[in-house]
């Protein structure tokens, strides 16, 4: 099953994830990125791709 990733170091907060796929992250207080759930299934795997691509310091990852 596919896991989410996030580098917290590069994440500056944008959130253009959560808009994306709010069920899978969120952004907390000191405005970083939080992931909900790290594994996902087929059937979110557009949604995440999508999530994972918006972001624009390429803060997160899909590893396989």
């Amino acid at each position: 099953m596919p896991t989410i990733k996030a580098d917290l170091e590069l994440c500056q907060g944008y959130a253009n994830c959560v808009m994306e796929a709010p069920k899978y992250f969120d952004i907390n207080d000191e405005g970083v990125v939080v992931v909900l759930k790290e594994k996902f299934g087929e059937e979110d795997r557009a949604r995440v791709e999508t999530a994972v691509r918006s972001c624009p310091v390429t803060a997160l990852q899909i590893e396989e």
